[in-house]
């Protein structure tokens, strides 16, 4: 934080990633997220290995999704996100288990996981797993965030992101690279996602 002069970039935020036992959605390539801060809550279905140029867009609707490109080190892999909005009743509900997260998901979310993914009903024993507290910094000037993310028992991840089109992935990277080593940072060896790895910590 130090040597990138961080500051925060809004409240933090608490996360709840939803799986069963077994990480049945995760071995999916699903993932169904909780986001909450400042009154607002998030319901997402992220689904990973999809083709964004040949998506069609009526499954996608307008305002409810995106299709964008996910890149760890050398891995690239297009992801579907479908988000819907909750009110503060909907959501203390869900983490009560008065509700489901099957029944917390919009039609459209319920839709592409028919008849897209081609998985539905949804298991019936997921859990809310979490919540892990996740505050995102800037850099003044600079074009990317820090997201830093602690889960319950105390374990952290730090990763720094930026969004661009797909053309300029390497340019970008490259050039957040250099940005690292002249202050000084550096970089884990393994540049791989990370989320197996909060989940099965999430489970214990």
């Amino acid at each position: 934080m130090k040597a990138l002069h961080l500051r925060p970039r809004g409240a933090a935020t608490k996360v709840w990633l939803f799986d069963d036992a077994a990480l049945t959605l995760f071995a999916r390539g699903l993932r169904l997220r909780l986001r909450v801060a400042d009154g607002r809550s998030e319901l997402t279905l992220k689904v990973a290995d999809q083709d964004c140029a040949r998506l069609d867009p009526a499954v996608v609707a307008s305002g409810e999704g995106k299709c964008e490109h996910d890149v760890h080190g050398a891995r690239m892999e297009a992801a579907v996100s479908l988000v819907r909005r909750l009110d503060g009743r909907s959501t203390d509900d869900l983490l009560a288990g008065r509700l489901s997260p099957a029944q917390a998901l919009s039609p459209a979310q319920v839709g592409y996981l028919r008849d897209v993914v081609g998985y539905w009903p949804l298991a019936s024993d997921l859990r809310a797993l979490g919540p892990t507290e996740l505050e995102t910094y800037r850099a003044a000037g600079k074009p990317y965030d820090v997201d830093i993310s602690e889960l319950p028992a105390g374990a952290r991840y730090v990763e720094i992101s930026r969004k661009v089109p797909v053309a300029d992935i390497a340019h970008a990277r490259a050039s957040l690279e250099a940005d690292l080593t002249r202050a000084g940072v550096e970089m884990c060896a393994d540049q791989s996602a990370q989320a197996v790895n909060k989940l099965r910590a999430l489970l214990r």
